[in-house]
């Protein structure tokens, strides 16, 4: 394992966005390499060694980055923060050269093999850590949960989904028809077209914008896809969902509702006036709160 970045053929003005992002994190920033079966994920850790730690995964298409805002808004200083570069996505993780993620059982595999990673690494230790998702990542975080919580349930102290996709209900056919020309053929014109119409004008982080764009120099990669994941097996694990009442790729009140039923006695709110792939920018205050220690 290394605390150095690898060597990795990286896009120049992609890893000149992503580090000028980055960098406008407060305080000090460590790069964290952990080897998995599936690769070397880059996990950028901040915040106070020892403070409780959250697990922070970024939706399909972003970076680590899009938690700075976070982290700014004082989750850096109440927590011990892993913002993940999920392995296959845009970022500085590094896929295993014949082992990539195929289903929804590689990417349980991958989490846990980070945790493992974090524990040897950062010294983690067998503090409970609370996993928060967004999007796409929010998908990843409730198939991990419900693995974690049938095998080690003291691993996680709580489950925080930040407008999930493809969880509680699918995707409005527009939003993917909108989407499909980026997703099938990405250029930096076609991300920073999609994300202003689904942003509906509102003004969003110009650094983070900048690292969405220049992330079309990734090859495209088929994203994991699969089942719902099995919510009933969270068990007891307190859950808290936060919708984005401005999303274009849900009807974020329906979902709400839909996620009010299959989990009952979870935290379920709708935040208006917010949309879906900005809301860890927008948002960022709401969500620094309800990531803070639970006193």
């Amino acid at each position: 394992m290394s605390r150095t970045p690898i060597h990795t053929p990286i896009h120049t003005p992609f890893r000149t966005a992503y580090d000028e992002a980055l960098a406008r994190w407060p305080g000090p920033v460590e790069a964290l390499d952990v080897p998995t079966p599936y690769g070397v994920t880059r996990v950028n850790g901040c915040g106070p060694a020892g403070a409780p730690p959250v697990v922070l995964l970024p939706g399909g298409g972003a970076t680590s980055t899009v938690w700075g805002a976070c982290v700014a808004a004082g989750l850096g200083r109440s927590r011990r923060v892993y913002a993940v570069d999920l392995v296959g996505e845009p970022g500085l993780s590094v896929p295993a050269s014949g082992r990539p993620l195929r289903r929804a059982g590689d990417l349980t595999a991958w989490f846990d093999a980070l945790l493992d990673g974090l524990c040897a690494l950062d010294g983690l230790g067998d503090r409970p850590v609370t996993l928060a998702g967004h999007s796409y990542g929010a998908w990843i975080a409730a198939h991990a949960a419900a693995h974690v919580a049938a095998r080690r349930p003291d691993r996680l102290d709580r489950l925080v989904l930040l407008d999930p996709t493809q969880v509680f209900a699918g995707l409005r056919p527009g939003y993917v028809l909108r989407a499909l020309p980026m997703l099938v053929r990405p250029t930096p014109a076609r991300i920073r077209s999609f994300l202003a119409w689904e942003a509906g004008g509102a003004a969003f982080d110009p650094a983070w914008a900048r690292v969405q764009e220049e992330a079309a120099a990734f090859p495209t990669v088929r994203p994991v896809t699969g089942p719902r994941p099995d919510l009933a097996g969270l068990g007891e694990l307190p859950v808290e969902v936060l919708f984005a009442g401005r999303a274009r790729c849900h009807d974020s009140r329906k979902v709400a509702e839909a996620a009010r039923r299959a989990l009952p006695g979870a935290r379920v709110d709708v935040m208006d006036g917010v949309p879906h792939h900005a809301l860890p920018l927008t948002a960022a205050g709401e969500i620094a709160g309800r990531l803070a220690p639970v006193a």
